[in-house]
């Protein structure tokens, strides 16, 4: 597979395998499946960010750009926008790897998406508190 972990600004914060299980009937990979891999990936960075738990509360975008196929090496990196008083704004991308096509890396979605810390009662926290 080619080296693009080392992208400046960006982590790979979740890898994952698409399944013959996260089609639908014509055997295509679920736009939601994607979506959820794409938030996981982002809510590990907010995570480490906020130093504790964090809840979703917006995506402000999201864009397919390419299929996922069934086999494919989905790669999200994530890295931080911007930090708001409780809120931490992370864009993704997410890309595949087609292992059947020669170690080929696609793009196939990206994502901004906004996470906020939560406070162990779940309401939002400042962060850093």
């Amino acid at each position: 597979m080619p080296d693009i972990d080392a992208v400046p600004g960006r982590e790979l914060t979740y890898r994952v395998v698409a399944m013959p299980a996260d089609t639908n009937a014509y055997g295509d990979i679920f736009g939601g499946w994607v979506m959820s891999q794409v938030d996981i990936a982002g809510s590990i960075l907010a995570i480490r960010e906020a130093a504790g738990r964090v809840a979703t509360v917006a995506v402000k975008e999201f864009r397919f750009l390419s299929p996922v196929a069934v086999g494919d090496l989905v790669s999200c990196y994530a890295e931080i926008r911007s930090r708001g008083n409780t809120s931490i704004t992370v864009h993704v991308v997410a890309e595949a790897c087609r292992q059947l096509e020669a170690n080929s890396v696609h793009e196939v979605a990206d994502a901004t998406l906004v996470y906020v810390a939560l406070a162990p009662d779940g309401k939002p926290r400042r962060l850093g508190d």
